[in-house]
């Protein structure tokens, strides 16, 4: 599975962005999607997943009520919308696929995205 991030960039805080992941796979294998965030010198951190037919989701308690994460799979895209953006949701925003769920460790991801950034200013 290939995945590319797209979406992120500058935002004033309580500012909205949304998160694109478009996925391109060589098989039909159902794969759950996560998304992470790194901000500079901290750990990559669990954000959002959601089930391969996208009838369950997890969040971090930090996004929860922000944030809402989605998919199509006609279109083979997930998404993550964020909505009442905060300083600290500043970081290079990854999105993954993995065959597990819920799954918030990126060890139980298989394959990811190049990651878009996501800068929320003051």
């Amino acid at each position: 599975v290939q995945l590319q991030a797209s979406g992120g960039g500058l935002v004033q805080a309580g500012g909205s962005l949304r998160l694109s992941c478009a996925v391109s796979r060589r098989n039909f294998r159902p794969y759950n999607m996560g998304w992470f965030r790194q901000a500079p010198g901290k750990e990559r951190e669990f954000v959002a997943a959601v089930k391969w037919n996208g009838r369950a989701t997890d969040y971090d308690d930090s996004v929860k009520d922000r944030f809402t994460i989605s998919r199509d799979n006609s279109e083979d895209t997930g998404y993550l919308q964020m909505n009442d953006l905060k300083l600290e949701d500043t970081g290079t925003y990854y999105c993954a696929a993995g065959r597990y769920f819920p799954a918030t460790s990126p060890s139980e991801y298989d394959d990811w995205g190049q990651g878009t950034q996501v800068t929320v200013s003051s």
